[in-house]
């Protein structure tokens, strides 16, 4: 196999394993765009293997270029064929560097991923003290700050709806509420529309 070919490999290889790394944070933005946010957590399995996934893209993407870059042998030089002599597109440099590119915004994507849940203008309202109620969900399936978004801006749709806050590290959803207005099985329906599951008996109110 050629330098050129082998570099091809290797990137391609990096587009995969880089797409891989965060899939489960493109699926709920996908699913979004689509109308279908059930299956956002469908990837979340994946999440434990995304350090794995980030190390043999680099590695993949280092491979690549060194194919790309380093100097032919003289054996390479008399065996060279057409193919070699004139690379196409896809053989070049500024395709390698596309590639680079976009598996570094892969990469980058559950950092900036919440960007896409825009969160609902709520107008000001008066809530009598007696009325507010503070409960916490524990919640599985989330894995980065895109799904701590997704499920905020479910819940922020309801009605009654004071303050939410996810957190994926803690599995868990902090919401504060107007108990006249809405209640906790609407909420759980809520967050569970986002594809993540409210765990069982789990829903604790905060004093």
């Amino acid at each position: 196999m050629t330098p050129n070919k082998t570099s091809n490999t290797a990137a391609y290889t990096g587009i995969f394993t880089a797409v891989a790394a965060s899939i489960c944070c493109i699926t709920p933005v996908l699913a979004l765009i689509a109308g279908t946010s059930g299956i956002a957590s469908t990837f979340s399995w994946v999440e434990p293997f995304r350090p794995y996934l980030i190390g043999l893209t680099i590695i993949v993407l280092v491979f690549a270029w060194y194919q790309k870059l380093r100097p032919k042998t003289q054996e390479e030089i008399d065996c060279a064929c057409e193919d070699d002599a004139k690379p196409t597109f896809w053989q070049s440099k500024r395709f390698l560097s596309i590639v680079t590119l976009f598996a570094a915004l892969m990469l980058a994507f559950p950092y900036y991923s919440n960007l896409f849940y825009a969160q609902p203008t709520k107008d000001i309202v008066y809530v009598s003290q007696s009325n507010i109620k503070k409960q916490t969900f524990e919640v599985a399936g989330m894995t980065c700050a895109g799904c701590e978004a997704h499920v905020e801006s479910e819940v922020n749709k309801l009605d009654g709806i004071i303050s939410v806050k996810a957190s994926y590290e803690n599995a868990n959803t902090i919401v504060e509420f107007d108990k006249t207005k809405t209640d906790l099985s609407t909420i759980r329906k809520a967050i569970e529309k986002t594809g993540y599951k409210v765990v069982e008996n789990t829903a604790k109110e905060n004093k």
